[in-house]
């Protein structure tokens, strides 16, 4: 009892404080909450592809660019409520997900690797392609711009649904599945479990939760949509993210969101090096000395120090 009672308790007092936190901070420090936000959500949907299913994906900033200019070409030419573009962007991303995880069957590896990492290049140029309705370059705005505390309401309260559904979906049956699979694809198969169905749908699943990341993702950047904001170094930050939080675990993925999102912030106050580029080389340092320190990530981090006390709590909450 004890055992799902911790998990609960904590979950429940990082919610509530959350949601009181913006109370305190101010109008800029809400704008960088609503950033981890984004990255929670963008991160969690990874981990399902990467941790769960063990299909390396390094093209998730691809599907971002899609949900965010979902988001910007229906607000800027049909005035739809930026929240109804939200699971517009999440349907519309899904069906990509499929469309792309389908021909990823072929692939294991560092070969599925390239082939996501080609993804995450070709998208953001398309909008330089059609440049007539995207703005190209200089990319477009949406129709109208929210203020902090809206979006750091609106990305809070999708990263919760974010994560119960992820929860929900990965401690029944197609959980179970991933689990599977990502362990050996031999022994799934041989119980029953249909590799093309469930990589194919942790594909569209992963897609779609990037795509609503990519959607807030153009809000909180003042609502602009710009093709160089969805680079490969997204997508790198992303994976970065994911490993920080633990992969195969849900535990972790506020960590990696946090890491992602504040700490290129808080590089640029370190003296003299966190300046210009500088920045990029603490930033590089640190997540080195991270992953050396925590090879398994903050999840397992955590459970480690659970298992000493002797009240193991799952690694996974989405196992219980």
């Amino acid at each position: 009892m004890r055992r799902r009672l911790v998990p609960l308790v904590l979950i429940a007092a990082l919610a509530v404080l959350l949601a009181l936190a913006p109370l305190g901070l101010s109008d800029y420090h809400r704008g960088l909450w609503a950033h981890v936000g984004v990255y929670f959500i963008a991160i969690l949907g990874l981990n399902i592809l990467v941790g769960y299913t063990g299909q390396i994906s390094i093209g998730h900033g691809a599907f971002m660019a899609i949900g965010g200019y979902t988001t910007a070409l229906m607000s800027h030419y049909h005035h739809l409520n930026l929240i109804a573009t939200l699971p517009l962007s999440f349907a519309i991303t899904f069906a990509c997900g499929l469309l792309v995880g389908i021909p990823a069957l072929r692939f294991r590896g560092v070969y599925l690797a390239l082939a996501t990492f080609a993804l995450a290049v070709s998208v953001p140029e398309l909008p330089l392609k059609w440049s007539k309705w995207t703005g190209g370059s200089g990319g477009m705005q949406t129709a109208t711009t929210p203020s902090n505390l809206w979006l750091y309401a609106v990305s809070w309260t999708c990263a919760a649904l974010a994560f119960a559904a992820a929860w929900l979906l990965l401690r029944g049956r197609t959980g179970r599945a991933f689990r599977s699979i990502r362990d050996s694809e031999l022994a799934a198969a041989s119980s029953g479990v249909s590799l093309p169905i469930y990589k194919t749908l942790a594909f569209g699943v992963s897609a779609a939760f990037a795509g609503v990341a990519g959607s807030l993702f153009v809000l909180v950047t003042n609502g602009f949509a710009q093709p160089n904001e969805f680079t490969v170094l997204l997508s790198l930050q992303l994976l970065i993210g994911a490993a920080v939080a633990g992969l195969g675990s849900l535990w972790g993925t506020l960590a990696g969101a946090v890491f992602v999102g504040l700490l290129p912030e808080l590089s640029t106050a370190v003296p003299f090096v966190g300046q210009g580029h500088g920045q990029d080389v603490v930033f590089g340092l640190i997540v080195i000395v991270v992953m050396l320190l925590l090879p398994n990530g903050v999840a397992g981090l955590l459970f480690a120090i659970d298992s000493r006390f002797n009240a193991p709590i799952k690694s996974d909450p989405a196992a219980s």
